[in-house]
């Protein structure tokens, strides 16, 4: 088994690839292309936005926000077990490979997306997001493995620059097929966003192999395999599961990233959507818009990594928490194209660097000789993907019941202000430590 040097330049550059391949799903299937070609097939002037799902009438993009809450909900239950299987077999890496390619493939079955297939594709859309989901379990488990606590901000933000970097080079590609579809000889309109579809699987496919080849697997846990799968699974589980529970830093900072997290994942997988049904801005504007959080968000990524070093992770956090309140409330007055365009702007400006800072500060509250790592990180994606179901469960319901989005934006703010809150009490007990 390969012994991992932290700090290597070269391996952290490899891992960080991983962030751009996988980077291609979250921008072009969660938040652009796919809920504007969504949007566009499933609203019809006979029924509106009401969709027939297996016979069940539902508004589109509740539909949507229905499916992949159901997704992160069977990975939030099962990622535990699967994290100590592969700390407890060493096969971290292979699951890894695995989620990666079967997400991939997902992605490009939704290249046969049309409103007559609308029930297996939006299977296709789950299914994918589990691949998703998996994958970044596991490469997140990296971080504390090849970076030292001192280093491990600027590493996650590079790893999240890099993904930023990624995703908008593929997505200006699939622009190319979609807004200028006569370059290429297509005439079916549906064909350039089906195209980007397969496009983000191949993407994701193809670049995690560099991770793949420069990443090394994991040993096997201390805990002998027994014969009996699950009784051992379990073992490993209370195990971390202890350990978690005597680490104070941790039991506080989970319950406060769960609320903020809420927000924020809702947040971005429901803003094309917003500005479609609200604003009625058209899909390629809508595109570019996203487009341009990602470019600012490199900068957020950086900002907020620099800003942790002068004063200090949990109080960035806490500043970036309260930006996000307002982003919510202002959401529920937007009305023109331009309010839309600059709170776009300050949305990738915090995105990037709150998602980066929280899996760095969690990854710095762990134990400098933390073996367990996959396990250990399955604590954080699983409070983060729960965060997700509950805040597009609140959304979608919201949104099915007063039939108006913008109430649904504003029910966000909540989660903001509990997040806020709890990084408080993290911050009290940290008083005299600097993280």
């Amino acid at each position: 088994m390969r012994v991992i040097k932290k700090n290597d330049k070269r391996l952290i550059r490899s891992w960080s690839m991983y962030d751009w391949a996988n980077s291609a799903y979250n921008l072009v299937i969660t938040s652009t292309i796919f809920p504007a070609y969504y949007t566009a097939i499933t609203q019809t002037e006979e029924h509106g936005d009401v969709v027939s799902f297996f016979g069940f009438k539902i508004i589109n993009t509740a539909l949507s926000n229905f499916s992949l809450a159901f997704a992160y909900l069977i990975m939030a239950i099962t990622l535990p077990f699967i994290s100590s299987y592969a700390d407890v077999h060493g096969k971290k890496k292979q699951i890894m490979m695995f989620f990666t390619y079967f997400g991939a493939l997902c992605c490009m079955g939704l290249f046969f997306f049309k409103i007559e297939t609308l029930e297996m594709s939006i299977i296709l859309f789950a299914l994918a997001a589990m691949g998703y989901i998996g994958g970044v379990l596991f490469n997140n488990s990296y971080l504390p493995e090849i970076a030292t606590a001192d280093q491990q901000d600027r590493v996650s933000a590079q790893g999240f620059a890099y993904g930023y970097v990624g995703c908008v080079t593929l997505q200006i590609i699939c622009l190319l097929f979609i807004l200028f579809p006569q370059w290429f000889g297509i005439t079916d309109a549906s064909f350039g966003p089906r195209l980007s579809f397969l496009l983000v699987g191949v993407w994701w496919a193809g670049f995690a192999t560099i991770p793949f080849r420069a990443l090394p697997g994991n040993q096997r846990s201390s805990i002998r395999a027994s014969k009996k799968l699950f009784r051992t699974v379990i073992i490993e589980f209370r195990i971390v599961l202890r350990k978690i529970g005597r680490m104070i830093r941790i039991k506080r900072f989970l319950p406060a990233y769960f609320f903020y997290a809420s927000g924020v994942q809702t947040v971005m997988i429901v803003a094309a959507a917003f500005g479609a049904k609200e604003l009625k801005m058209e899909s390629s504007k809508l595109i570019v818009t996203i487009l341009l959080i990602q470019l600012v968000a490199i900068l957020g990524a950086i900002l907020m990594s620099k800003l942790s070093e002068r004063f200090g992770n949990i109080k960035v956090l806490i500043a970036v928490v309260v930006v996000w309140l307002g982003i919510c409330i202002a959401a529920f007055f937007v009305h023109t194209e331009m309010q839309f365009y600059i709170l776009a702007c300050v949305v990738g400006l915090v995105m990037g660097g709150i998602q980066s800072l929280s899996r760095s500060t969690y990854s710095k509250f762990l134990p400098e000789d933390t073996k367990d790592t996959a396990s250990f990180f399955s604590f954080y994606d699983v409070t983060e993907k729960l965060a997700i179901v509950m805040g597009l469960l609140s959304f979608a319901f919201i949104e099915q019941v007063t039939h108006n989005i913008r109430y649904s934006a504003l029910a966000l703010s909540v989660f903001f202000i509990l997040g806020g809150l709890l990084l408080f009490r993290v911050l009290r007990f940290n008083k005299a430590m600097t993280v």
